[in-house]
């Protein structure tokens, strides 16, 4: 299972009503932010999560209202007598950004390790997440991410017995360790069926639409897009500041055939994103406007037969 929440859905500065676009993901004990602008802590702590057990933070892209609040975290963090290493993630020029932006957070408890993303695309496998980053289009260098908790096949006991495999080397073999007996070489897939459908999240912001965005975001259980503007008149604008419009992510979960879409990123202009929902659903029924705190929990869905 996957607890995914939106921690605020702001863009450019953070509102009395409402905080600057984050979102964390907890698996198996372990926490994953993407983006930290101003205001962040106070959303972790409203949803009632702990900065303590988070192990990766992913930036799509260093305009401030997406990694602001990095340094004050980080003095929390260690404050809460982290000691483990704390993994960051994002474009060329990451350890320069972070390294600046700690002048006011120079001391550390615990070791910065830092993943630099320099391909059009990059995958990264960490704390039983597989990372994919992938470039999207804004006036700086950004990348949307795709979150994906893979699932092994279903274990064979037929094949298993058949091949005279001892029952006290099962469970090694169904976690993906690969045994020795007897001189000979025991592997997962003698004992496991085709891979099933883990759970895929998807979340992109800054950028106009893209082909990217849709190829990464197909299937997605759900993806989480930008909607900088719900009205059609700032269609232009949204071309002018490379953003997009409720309606052009919508058209991209169309595409995509992804389960549900939330909207995030929005303008400090736009007050009432419900109000525009009508039409966006009109070309992809399962989309919602995102608020602060909206929360699921993604879970692994059985396959018949």
């Amino acid at each position: 299972m996957l607890d995914v929440c939106l921690l605020g859905c702001g863009g450019m500065m953070p509102l009395p009503y409402r905080w600057l676009t984050a979102l964390m993901t907890r698996f198996n004990g372990s926490h994953l932010l993407i983006d930290c602008g101003e205001g962040t802590q106070i959303a972790i702590k409203e949803k009632g999560w702990s900065f303590k057990p988070i192990d990766i933070i992913c930036f799509t892209h260093y305009h401030g209202d997406h990694i602001s609040g990095l340094p004050g975290l980080l003095l929390t963090m260690g404050n809460a007598d982290r000691t483990e290493p704390l993994t960051l993630v994002g474009p060329r020029g990451l350890e320069r950004v972070v390294n600046s932006l700690r002048v006011i957070a120079p001391e550390l408890p615990f070791p910065l390790e830092f993943i630099e993303i320099t391909e059009p695309e990059q995958v990264i496998h960490m704390k039983g997440y597989k990372i994919t980053a992938f470039r999207v289009k804004h006036n700086v260098i950004c990348y949307g991410y795709t979150i994906e908790i893979e699932r092994a096949g279903r274990f064979d006991v037929k094949r298993a017995t058949e091949q005279g495999i001892p029952r006290q080397m099962w469970g090694h073999l169904q976690k993906g360790e690969t045994m020795e007996l007897d001189g000979r070489i025991l592997t997962p897939d003698m004992v496991l069926g085709p891979p099933r459908k883990g759970i895929r999240l998807t979340y992109c912001t800054d950028t106009r639409p893209t082909e990217s965005i849709r190829e990464h975001a197909e299937g997605s259980d759900l993806f989480i897009c930008e909607g900088m503007y719900g009205e059609k008149e700032k269609a232009a604008k949204a071309v002018e500041y490379k953003h997009m419009t409720f309606y052009e992510a919508a058209k991209l979960a169309k595409g995509a055939g992804v389960k549900e879409m939330w909207l995030t990123h929005y303008s400090p202009s736009l007050t009432r994103p419900e109000e525009y929902m009508k039409a966006v659903r009109d070309i992809f029924p399962q989309a919602f406007p995102g608020k602060d705190g909206m929360s699921v929990e993604l879970d692994f869905q059985d396959e018949e037969g």
